[in-house]
Formats: structure tokens, sequence, C-alpha cells
């Protein structure tokens, strides 16, 4: 092959790549995800559930220190590849993490993803192992935990390169319908080719 037909080649493979992405690049995405977001997410997180798992941990996470956080992020990321897994086993196998991998597996497809953070932005529960613990260092719980009430982040459009398909990811801020304070966030990937 001669170097011009090779970098024909090339150029032709990143022109799809960047067409591709550009389907994505007016933000068309958002207003299915919004309404998504108020029609099916709204009711997820009103579940007794979610609202006493989180109630529950921000308890018991309420003497945590900067530190703390911080190296139970190092454990989790250390476990993600590790054969003994307690942390990351005692999350996943929680009564909320049962309750979000229902959720998903009844959306067909549509979504890849659900994690509830609590009020620090640790992990409470998720449907899927997350690469970190500690949330609370990223726009998903910054934008919506410390927002307020009816927060809602919609993620820009990546290729996820696992599962060859183009995914957002939708956070929301979490409320206690008793007392009206905001308490953790939830984010869902969305596979954006399924809306």
């Amino acid at each position: 092959m001669s170097k011009t037909s090779l970098l024909k080649g090339i150029l032709a493979g990143a022109a799809v790549s960047v067409f591709a992405s550009a389907a994505y690049a007016s933000d068309e995405h958002v207003a299915p995800m919004t309404e998504f977001a108020n029609a099916t997410v709204k009711t997820w997180i009103a579940d007794s559930t979610v609202i006493e798992a989180i109630k529950a941990q921000n308890e018991r996470h309420a003497g945590l220190s900067q530190a703390d956080i911080d190296k139970m992020d190092k454990d989790w990321r250390a476990q993600t590849d590790a054969s003994s897994r307690p942390m990351i086993d005692a999350v996943l196998s929680n009564a909320l993490s049962a309750y979000l991998n229902k959720q998903k597996e009844s959306m067909q497809g549509l979504v890849t993803e659900i994690f509830v953070m609590d009020n620090r932005g640790l992990n409470v529960g998720q449907s899927d192992v997350t690469s970190d613990y500690w949330q609370g260092d990223e726009a998903k719980w910054q934008k919506t935990y410390s927002a307020g009430p009816n927060a809602i982040f919609i993620d820009e459009v990546e290729m996820d390169e696992s599962t060859q398909t183009f995914q957002s990811q939708l956070s929301m801020s979490i409320v206690d319908p008793a007392s009206g304070e905001v308490v953790g966030a939830i984010t869902i990937g969305v596979n954006v080719d399924a809306l």
C-alpha cells in the first residue's frame, strides 16, 4: 500500500469518527434525556429504598475526613482488578444495588449503568462496578448535589469503546420527600442511540 493510499484511509476513518461525533455535538440528546429524567428517573429516586439507603450512609459517613475519603477511594480502585473485593462486593450486594439493577434491566438496553451517591459523593449503590468510589470531585455530583433540588446535569455524548455505542450520563440530585433536603445524587448511563 502506498503512503498516499494509507493516508487517505486514515483520513477517511477520522472523518467517519468526526462525523459520528458531530451528530451529537448539537446537544440533540439533551431534550429526550431530560424527558426521561422527569418521566422515569424521578420515580426511581423517590422510592424509599433509595432514600433510606442514602440517609443511612450519610449518617455513617458524617465524621469522615477528606483523608478518609481518599483512602476509601484508593482501596476501591485497587479492588476493581483484585480477586478479593470486599468493599465492592458489599456495595454490589446491598438492597439499593439490587433495586438499581432491576431498574436498569427493565430499560432493555437504554440504560447502561446506574449509581447513587451520598452527600459526600461516595457510592451508595450501583448496577455495575464503577472505576472509583468517590464521585465528589466530578461534575456528575458537583452539578447536582451541590446545585440543590431539581438539578439535572446531562453530560456530553461519548463513544463507549466497550459497547461501541454513543452514551451520555444523566445525573440528578436526590431529595428526601419528608424534609425537602438534598441527600444525594444519581447518575445513569444512557445509550443515546436507543433514545
